[in-house]
């Protein structure tokens, strides 16, 4: 189990490897890339800015699925910091017995991620000016 705030690239090969485990008959991995639009707006760059509890926030919500029948490893690493467009903020990887109990804890985890993680984003548009999404 691992659950990480890092303000350095994402390395997804690694925490694939994190996850490795014999039982496993199925390995998913989602990456969330910064994109070039929001909204029906152009999108240069990315700020993710994280409150100091995020890493525990992240660690609990890792152990919390990583407890889910058939899950054998969950990996997930959150980014902060700038981010140009294609950049990776999000990687998760889960490692379970079944494709359907490795893709829905994926699918759910992210889910949860979105709504619970305080990581708040600064968009940076192509007019130059900036907004915030994702804040409380």
């Amino acid at each position: 189990m691992m659950a990480f705030i890092t303000d350095h690239d994402i390395d997804g090969a690694a925490l694939t490897d994190a996850v490795s485990d014999e039982r496993a008959g199925a390995v998913v991995t989602f990456a969330g890339v910064v994109r070039n639009h929001d909204h029906g707006v152009a999108v240069t760059a990315i700020d993710y800015v994280g409150h100091p509890s995020a890493e525990e926030i992240m660690a609990r919500l890792v152990e919390e699925f990583a407890a889910r029948e058939g899950v054998h490893a969950l990996a997930a690493q959150h980014r902060v910091g700038h981010l140009g467009i294609g950049g990776v903020a999000l990687f998760v990887a889960v490692a379970a017995s079944h494709r359907a109990q490795a893709f829905g804890c994926a699918s759910d985890f992210v889910d949860r991620v979105k709504q619970e993680l305080p990581i708040w984003k600064k968009q940076f548009l192509a007019d130059g000016t900036h907004e915030w999404s994702q804040c409380p």
